[in-house]
Protein backbone atom coordinates (compact mmCIF):
# COMPACT_ATOMS: atom_id res chain seq x y z
CA UNK A 1 0.00 0.00 0.00
CA UNK A 2 2.73 2.59 1.01
CA UNK A 3 4.21 2.20 -3.00
CA UNK A 4 0.63 2.41 -4.36
CA UNK A 5 -0.50 5.59 -2.43
CA UNK A 6 3.50 6.91 -2.87
CA UNK A 7 2.64 6.24 -7.14
CA UNK A 8 -0.42 7.98 -7.09
CA UNK A 9 0.27 10.74 -4.57
CA UNK A 10 1.58 13.62 -7.32
CA UNK A 11 -1.58 12.82 -9.63
CA UNK A 12 -4.03 13.40 -6.78
CA UNK A 13 -1.76 16.69 -5.51
CA UNK A 14 -2.13 17.83 -8.76
CA UNK A 15 -5.62 18.23 -8.14
CA UNK A 16 -5.21 21.09 -5.37
CA UNK A 17 -7.45 20.12 -2.74
CA UNK A 18 -6.45 20.20 0.48
CA UNK A 19 -8.72 18.05 2.11
CA UNK A 20 -7.66 15.39 -0.54
CA UNK A 21 -4.10 15.90 -0.20
CA UNK A 22 -4.26 15.47 3.78
CA UNK A 23 -5.70 12.06 3.50
CA UNK A 24 -3.03 11.03 0.94
CA UNK A 25 -0.57 12.48 3.26
CA UNK A 26 -1.74 10.19 6.11
CA UNK A 27 -2.10 7.06 3.90
CA UNK A 28 1.51 7.29 3.31
CA UNK A 29 2.93 8.35 6.25
CA UNK A 30 0.90 5.43 7.70
CA UNK A 31 1.55 2.70 5.81
CA UNK A 32 5.59 3.66 6.05
CA UNK A 33 4.72 3.31 9.74
CA UNK A 34 3.06 0.20 9.23
CA UNK A 35 5.88 -0.94 6.95
CA UNK A 36 8.69 -0.25 9.69
CA UNK A 37 6.63 -1.30 12.78
CA UNK A 38 5.94 -4.78 11.10
CA UNK A 39 9.79 -5.05 10.17
CA UNK A 40 10.45 -4.65 13.93
CA UNK A 41 7.42 -7.42 14.85
CA UNK A 42 8.97 -9.93 12.23
CA UNK A 43 12.30 -9.44 14.39
CA UNK A 44 10.85 -10.47 17.40
CA UNK A 45 9.09 -13.09 15.94
CA UNK A 46 12.46 -14.44 14.65
CA UNK A 47 13.81 -14.49 18.36
CA UNK A 48 10.68 -16.14 19.38
CA UNK A 49 11.84 -18.67 17.01
CA UNK A 50 15.07 -18.85 17.25
CA UNK A 51 16.19 -17.94 20.60
CA UNK A 52 12.68 -18.78 22.99
CA UNK A 53 11.99 -22.11 21.13
CA UNK A 54 10.53 -24.27 23.38
CA UNK A 55 7.35 -22.78 26.21
CA UNK A 56 6.64 -20.19 24.30
CA UNK A 57 2.87 -19.90 24.28
CA UNK A 58 1.02 -16.36 23.57
CA UNK A 59 -2.34 -16.54 23.91
CA UNK A 60 -3.88 -14.45 21.07
CA UNK A 61 -0.38 -14.15 19.34
CA UNK A 62 -1.59 -13.33 15.87
CA UNK A 63 -4.68 -10.87 16.90
CA UNK A 64 -1.28 -9.23 19.72
CA UNK A 65 0.96 -8.94 16.32
CA UNK A 66 -2.07 -7.00 14.29
CA UNK A 67 -2.99 -4.70 16.74
CA UNK A 68 0.56 -3.78 17.24
CA UNK A 69 1.66 -4.01 13.62
CA UNK A 70 -1.33 -1.37 12.56
CA UNK A 71 -2.37 0.09 15.95
CA UNK A 72 1.57 1.78 16.75
CA UNK A 73 1.49 3.43 13.26
CA UNK A 74 -2.43 4.76 13.63
CA UNK A 75 -1.43 6.03 17.03
CA UNK A 76 1.68 8.32 15.63
CA UNK A 77 -0.78 9.07 12.88
CA UNK A 78 -3.23 10.47 15.22
CA UNK A 79 -0.99 12.27 17.67
CA UNK A 80 0.14 14.40 14.72
CA UNK A 81 -3.13 15.05 13.51
CA UNK A 82 -4.16 15.89 16.77
CA UNK A 83 -1.50 18.65 17.70
CA UNK A 84 -2.01 20.15 14.06
CA UNK A 85 -3.60 18.36 10.94
CA UNK A 86 -1.89 21.04 8.83
CA UNK A 87 1.65 19.39 9.27
CA UNK A 88 0.36 17.59 5.89
CA UNK A 89 -0.36 18.71 2.67
CA UNK A 90 1.14 19.64 -0.53
CA UNK A 91 4.47 21.04 -0.75
CA UNK A 92 3.93 23.00 -4.21
CA UNK A 93 1.35 25.09 -2.36
CA UNK A 94 3.55 27.22 -0.11
CA UNK A 95 5.56 29.84 -0.99
CA UNK A 96 8.69 28.74 0.14
CA UNK A 97 8.37 24.88 -1.42
CA UNK A 98 7.17 25.87 -5.19
CA UNK A 99 9.68 22.89 -6.47
CA UNK A 100 7.01 19.98 -6.11
CA UNK A 101 3.62 18.68 -6.08
CA UNK A 102 4.05 16.30 -3.80
CA UNK A 103 1.34 15.14 -0.76
CA UNK A 104 3.68 14.93 2.85
CA UNK A 105 4.46 16.27 6.07
CA UNK A 106 5.49 19.77 5.77
CA UNK A 107 6.91 20.41 8.96
CA UNK A 108 10.81 19.35 9.23
CA UNK A 109 10.23 18.49 13.03
CA UNK A 110 7.34 16.22 12.64
CA UNK A 111 8.83 14.43 9.70
CA UNK A 112 12.37 13.71 12.42
CA UNK A 113 10.32 12.94 14.93
CA UNK A 114 7.04 10.60 13.56
CA UNK A 115 9.70 9.35 10.52
CA UNK A 116 12.79 9.31 11.08
CA UNK A 117 13.09 8.52 15.05
CA UNK A 118 10.48 6.50 14.30
CA UNK A 119 12.54 4.15 11.54
CA UNK A 120 15.70 4.49 13.63
CA UNK A 121 14.00 2.68 17.30
CA UNK A 122 12.57 0.23 15.04
CA UNK A 123 16.36 -0.42 12.81
CA UNK A 124 18.01 -0.37 16.56
CA UNK A 125 15.75 -2.80 18.16
CA UNK A 126 15.83 -5.03 14.71
CA UNK A 127 19.82 -4.73 15.37
CA UNK A 128 19.39 -5.54 18.85
CA UNK A 129 17.53 -9.11 18.22
CA UNK A 130 20.14 -9.74 15.10
CA UNK A 131 22.63 -9.46 17.34
CA UNK A 132 20.89 -11.69 20.12
CA UNK A 133 19.71 -14.53 17.34
CA UNK A 134 23.10 -14.99 16.13
CA UNK A 135 24.74 -15.15 19.59
CA UNK A 136 22.46 -17.45 20.38
CA UNK A 137 22.84 -19.55 17.44
CA UNK A 138 26.95 -19.21 17.60
CA UNK A 139 26.69 -20.72 21.09
CA UNK A 140 24.02 -23.34 19.93
CA UNK A 141 27.09 -24.70 17.38
CA UNK A 142 29.97 -24.08 19.88
CA UNK A 143 27.88 -26.49 21.92
CA UNK A 144 27.35 -28.66 19.29
CA UNK A 145 30.95 -29.22 18.70
CA UNK A 146 31.85 -30.13 22.12
CA UNK A 147 29.64 -32.97 22.05
CA UNK A 148 31.19 -34.34 18.89
CA UNK A 149 34.41 -33.73 20.20
CA UNK A 150 32.69 -35.61 23.46
CA UNK A 151 31.65 -38.51 21.48
CA UNK A 152 34.55 -39.18 19.53
CA UNK A 153 36.76 -39.98 22.94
Amino acid sequence: MVNLVFLVNSWLASFKQPGLCVAVAVLLHYFLLAAFTWMCLESVHMYLALVKVFNVYIPKYILKICIAGWGIPAIVIAIVLIINKDFYGNGALSKNKPFSSFCWIQENIVFYISVVAYFVLMFLMNIAVFITVLLQINSMKSKAQKRSKLWKW
